[in-house]
């Protein structure tokens, strides 16, 4: 029997690469990792917050209890984990947790999970639920023939990280550089009769072989749905792929419509409604 026992909080301190394992442990703990001896993907992530984003734990001193990390994506502050001990949860860490990773930042964004503590925790934090995300997954065979004569074309991180600076006005640069370097990752870009259209990555996931679309940002003025389905294509590499869709993107529906399935679900949430537009960022599920 779990004790009942309320703990005082554990101190608050920035993560540190010796972290890592005691981070991934809770991580587990939430099905959020697992061993898989040919491909990792979370623990280069955990380890890339903590060098570039603000990333902190509550220290127990023989054990870590909670972890979060916010990342500064130039539209705001995107929290992009928040995790408490299964043994601690409901023993008010979570809160001064929050309260530290945004320091008082604003604006603010996160995808909340199905857990009933989220939505509370982060309207009480200044964020208000909008719509929801999905992730879905099909079949290359499967994927809308919609992107009439678009290609897709090799790319690398220098290069997205300018678009999307001149697309959206946010430089990303840290941030495509991990992208770029993850397991079996594939930079590309979307082009429709020599201009670019889109720029996104794919790579390969840790819990199963299907590949995933881990980002993709759209030109402004273009339609979205084209190029998605021109990078679920080149992403997916003749086999099945995953991707993160906003509720809202007009993608959503002829992906349904052609045979993908809803795997999961998570609630958008900011201190603004508009402070990325759903149609043409399909985000990296952490680290919009």
């Amino acid at each position: 029997m779990k004790s009942t026992e309320r703990r005082p909080v554990p101190p608050i301190r920035p993560a540190t690469l010796d972290d890592v394992r005691e981070i991934r442990s809770i991580l587990a703990e939430h099905g959020n990792d697992g061993p898989n001896p040919a491909i990792d993907i979370v623990g280069p992530y955990v380890r890339h917050l903590i060098r570039t984003a603000r990333a902190l734990v509550a220290d127990e001193g023989d054990r870590l209890a909670a972890f979060g990390a916010t990342v500064d994506t130039g539209r705001g502050r995107h929290l992009a984990d928040l995790f408490v001990r299964s043994d601690r949860l409901g023993q008010g860490i979570g809160r001064p947790l929050l309260d530290e990773l945004f320091a008082g930042d604003s604006p603010r964004t996160t995808f909340a999970s199905d857990d009933e503590r989220a939505l509370p925790l982060y309207i009480r934090a200044g964020m208000a639920p909008f719509w929801t995300i999905l992730y879905v997954g099909g079949d290359a065979a499967t994927v809308p023939d919609l992107d009439g004569g678009l290609i897709a074309e090799p790319s690398d991180a220098p290069r997205l990280a300018l678009l999307e600076l001149e697309w959206t006005g946010f430089d990303r640069s840290r941030d495509h550089a991990f992208w770029a370097i993850q397991a079996e990752a594939d930079a590309f870009v979307i082009v429709d009769g020599g201009d670019i259209v889109a720029a996104g990555y794919g790579r390969a996931r840790q819990k199963n072989p299907t590949r995933f679309l881990d980002r993709l940002v759209i030109r402004p003025g273009c339609d979205p749905v084209g190029p998605t389905c021109a990078a679920l294509r080149r992403v997916a590499k003749g086999g099945p792929v995953d991707a993160c869709i906003p509720g809202p993107n007009p993608v959503l529906r002829p992906l349904l419509e052609a045979g993908f399935r809803i795997d999961d679900r998570d609630t958008f949430m900011a201190s603004e409604p508009d402070l990325f537009d759903p149609a043409r960022l399909l985000p990296s599920g952490g680290m919009l």
